[in-house]
């Protein structure tokens, strides 16, 4: 291996080239060249003294090396971007850049107001808004502050338990007044119902707590709790929803309110050397505030 240490410039072209597959992608999602990205990874190749991709008509396909540099220059990404912002919030008082991780559905449709009026009340705050149903790992510095419906089993992590968000299941009047209401759970079995393409730990969590949910076959299945909530909407089938959200559009009917009820829950989670951080305290306590509101605590 040459002994010159490599720049963090060939690393993030390296990421890129890993998630977008190509040279030319990974140039138009860096704002760079193609040829200074071929340059980035010949040099990399280079000072490690590895083959890290293979062409084929597939496009650049990552080596064994590739695999395993992709978690350590993954890390060296989280820490460039805590490292940011860290500095942006230097000066005193609250400013600067806070992160915070969410799944898709609390992100799009719960947190935007608590987010909102944050932003109002602390002009100097910068926030950044992690969608996904992966949890992300705080301790890596992925990101600041989670809302996480796991309770994290980290150390060094502080916690707060929110409490369960009530889920119920649900359908467009406009599917009930075609298909009708199912009169019993057991009448779930002849009615078209939205649920997911693939077993996962909540499913199987929501099976062993309600085990007629196994009346359902789903007739839609979509990996997302997103596109689950809009195809309710839409009237396809019978979903399970966030009872709250569902309280927003009157169309939206419950049903089996006694025989289904599933709380979802809860958590806010921040690493704890980031607890006297103005930037993420302030954005914590909002969140708990928020959330707590949300579910009528």
């Amino acid at each position: 291996m040459n002994k010159t240490e490599p720049s963090w410039d060939f690393y993030r072209t390296f990421l890129a080239v890993l998630r977008e597959g190509s040279l030319s992608a990974a140039a138009r999602d860096l704002g760079l060249t193609q040829p200074t990205i071929g340059r980035h990874i010949d040099a990399l190749e280079t000072m490690i003294g590895f083959q890290l991709f293979i062409r084929s008509p597939q496009g650049l396909m990552p080596t064994e090396a590739a695999a395993d540099l992709k978690p350590h220059a993954e890390q060296l990404a989280s820490n460039a971007a805590a490292l940011l912002r860290a500095a942006t919030g230097q000066g005193g008082g609250v400013r600067g850049t806070v992160r915070i991780s969410a799944s898709e559905v609390i992100g799009i449709e719960v947190l935007p107001p608590m987010l909102t009026a944050l932003a109002d009340r602390h002009p100097d705050l910068v926030i950044e808004l992690s969608l996904s149903d992966a949890v992300e790992d705080l301790l890596r510095q992925e990101a600041d502050i989670a809302v996480r419906m796991v309770a994290p089993e980290q150390d060094a992590l502080i916690t707060r338990r929110i409490g369960g968000i009530p889920l119920g299941l649900y359908a467009h009047r406009r599917y009930l007044d075609t298909h009708g209401t199912p009169e019993t759970l057991e009448d779930l079995s002849q009615h078209r119902t939205i649920g997911f393409d693939r077993e996962s730990a909540f499913v199987r969590s929501v099976r062993k707590r309600v085990p007629l949910i196994d009346l359902m076959r789903p007739s839609f299945r979509a990996d997302s709790n997103l596109a689950q909530l809009a195809a309710i909407r839409a009237g396809f089938g019978i979903g399970v929803c966030q009872v709250a959200l569902a309280k927003r559009d009157p169309d939206l009917m419950r049903l089996f309110e006694t025989g289904f009820a599933l709380p979802l829950e809860t958590f806010v989670v921040m690493h704890e050397n980031l607890k006297t951080t103005p930037r993420c305290r302030v954005a914590y306590d909002a969140l708990v505030e928020g959330l707590l509101a949300y579910i009528g605590r």
